[in-house]
């Protein structure tokens, strides 16, 4: 039985859809690195599906498919570069003067595609990952590059992950481009001197973009599995990139043993699940065994920091058999440790609670006076189950008001309200 057009355009689109966030990521690191330019980069390369669309279900998908897409995109960004003089003044530096030479303009990807195995594109992306969280950006740019050029997300996905509009995230990646365009930010690997001040930020992003999907700022879910998800994939990306680098594996090991527990962190109707009433027997125990074996070896690695320590308290809590058996004196000797190091308002909170389950909750409320986070939710959350557990029932309920009024998602207000 023969098959119609329609069913080879279908086989394509299925072909394309399989290459998925990594090979598209990887695709883009190479033509960013290669031309210095993200919105060049992105713009061939989705010319590039489109050729694949056109050609594919008439001549039959390559061999190789990702070889194809790289070198038609590549063949697509020399002929913009011929016809603009800024790139190609600008691009003159990067040495590839020599493939602007006037007559080699003609689509010549189906002879290079053979030599060009998908086995030999190289992986840029630890280039990228540097370059989309250099210092010169804000944290926002940043989040928002990493999303839409390592992630893969479409920027209407960005923006819905972070509770903003398309056309601001459209304007947020815009003028990220244009900083990294106009301030000359490298497409490169730091060197192993820079490193050190080079890596904390992007460790900062992907925990960033991992907290947003673990308790959502605004809206009405409570968690965001998307961004978790997503936080996951690129931190074993940077991971295997970053073998040698001990609090990337600690980061790992983190949103592994924390996202362990994401099937009970809710109930049915999306409401909040405290960890004291979670069903542990539903935790997902290959990440546990997982996040275990990183966090292990990170912990006893020169190198080991913030990322590590937190690690090691969501190891606590996973082999705990239950919420009483917990070693609260551990992860309140550990919230120290952290604190020393990152001295911070929100630390604090989370030392505060460990105080309370360690040695009662009066200890735990004359901590929180030294917090100093009144306005925020987690502050009120806290000392609201404080009070209550010394048996000041009013003053707890008062705090609980307190913590409905602060911003929150929809899902967590309604469990306060219960």
């Amino acid at each position: 039985m023969t098959t119609g057009p329609g069913e080879h355009t279908a086989a394509v689109a299925a072909v394309l859809s399989r290459l998925g966030a990594e090979d598209r990521s990887r695709l883009l690191a190479v033509l960013a690195h290669r031309f210095h330019d993200l919105d060049l980069a992105e713009d061939v390369l989705s010319d590039a599906m489109v050729a694949a669309m056109e050609r594919w279900p008439e001549a039959g998908t390559p061999d190789n498919p990702a070889a194809w897409l790289l070198t038609v995109a590549k063949n697509r960004a020399l002929d913009i570069v011929r016809g603009d003089a800024v790139r190609a003044r600008r691009l003159a530096t990067l040495r590839i003067e020599d493939e602007l030479v006037a007559g080699e303009a003609r689509d010549h990807s189906e002879e290079l595609v053979e030599s060009f195995g998908s086995a030999r594109i190289p992986d840029e992306r630890l280039n990228l990952f540097f370059t989309c969280s250099h210092p010169t950006l804000k944290t926002s740019e940043q989040v928002a590059l990493i999303l839409r050029c390592l992630g893969g997300l479409s920027t209407a996905e960005v923006a819905a992950g972070f509770l903003v509009d398309t056309t601001t995230m459209q304007q947020r990646l815009v003028r990220a481009k244009k900083r990294i365009r106009v301030t000359g930010i490298p497409f490169r690997r730091p060197a192993d001197d820079e490193l050190p001040e080079r890596l904390p930020p992007v460790l900062r992003v992907l925990y960033l973009i991992y907290t947003q999907g673990y308790v959502a700022t605004a809206g009405p879910a409570h968690v965001r599995p998307e961004l978790t998800t997503e936080a996951i994939r690129l931190t074993r990306v940077l991971a295997h990139l970053l073998p040698a680098e001990t609090e990337v594996r600690g980061l790992l090991a983190l949103f592994l043993l924390t996202e362990a527990r994401q099937a009970t962190r809710s109930d049915a109707e999306g409401l909040p699940v405290p960890l004291s009433r979670q069903e542990r027997s539903r935790w997902d125990s290959s990440l546990i065994v997982e996040g275990l074996s990183l966090v292990t070896r990170a912990a006893g690695e020169p190198g080991s920091g913030g990322y590590t320590i937190q690690a090691a308290i969501a190891a606590l809590h996973a082999e705990a058999a239950s919420f009483a058996d917990t070693d609260w004196k551990q992860i309140r000797v550990l919230y120290a440790m952290l604190h020393r190091l990152e001295p911070t308002p929100m630390v604090a909170l989370a030392e505060a609670v460990a105080i309370s389950r360690s040695e009662g909750p009066r200890a735990g409320l004359r901590a929180l006076e030294e917090v100093g986070l009144e306005g925020r939710r987690p502050f009120h959350i806290a000392r609201s189950i404080m009070l209550r557990e010394v048996g000041d029932e009013a003053a707890g309920a008062a705090e609980a008001e307190r913590a409905r009024r602060c911003p929150g998602n929809d899902a967590e207000s309604a469990f306060i309200d219960l």
